[in-house]
């Protein structure tokens, strides 16, 4: 059987969006010896690669991409909540179609969690409360410009609870929490989830 991908990411996820949107669009080509195995084939490779794209700044993204790989394709059918399809093209052997995909947020939360993937999705239950976020600074004024920054480029705000030396605690719009550690970790910051605490540091 003859097989060629071409696959093309048109939408991805933005890095700093609420996690609530996990919206993909794939570009899919594929030949195969008839044109409904073209199309199954077509279908479970957009899958794969969207879930990548749209899990990837709210996972660890090697073990992401690890555990799709190694996934099997009914699996990951039940990840994504609806699927559209647009300029789909047919001939005997080949399929072409821009594949659009929403995955389910709790659903890829509790894959990831089997998988021993780490992320920070944000429950469901979390998203109308406040998590609490411990950051250490190194340059006060400095690392403290960053996280201001930071959270202010994903609308979260930063509520100060308590400030020991070097470490302040912010309460945070639980709905941010995704979208404000992936900007943080795109500003260089590391973080640790410790029981229910975000630690954020370099």
């Amino acid at each position: 059987m003859k097989k060629i991908l071409s696959v093309a990411v048109l939408c991805l996820m933005p890095v700093f969006a609420v996690a609530a949107d996990l919206v993909g669009t794939a570009h899919v080509n594929m030949t195969s010896d008839t044109a409904a195995n073209a199309k199954k084939m077509a279908f479970d490779d957009a899958r794969r690669q969207i879930i990548v794209d749209v899990l990837s700044p709210y996972s660890d993204v090697a073990a992401l991409r690890s555990a799709v790989a190694n996934e099997k394709n009914a699996v990951l059918t039940n990840l994504i909540e609806s699927s559209g399809i647009s300029g789909e093209k047919l001939s005997d052997t080949t399929y072409s179609a821009n594949i659009k995909m929403t995955v389910n947020r709790m659903a890829a939360k509790n894959w990831l969690a089997g998988q021993d993937v780490h992320n920070w999705l944000s429950n469901e239950e979390e998203t109308g409360g406040k998590f609490a976020m411990v950051v250490t600074l190194r340059d006060k004024f400095s690392d403290w410009g960053q996280i201001r920054r930071a959270a202010n480029s994903v609308g979260a705000d930063l509520e100060t609870e308590s400030i020991n030396g070097n470490q302040i605690v912010f309460r945070v719009n639980a709905g941010r929490r995704g979208a404000l550690t992936a900007a943080l970790r795109e500003a260089g910051w590391r973080y640790q989830d410790r029981d229910g605490l975000l630690h954020i540091f370099k």
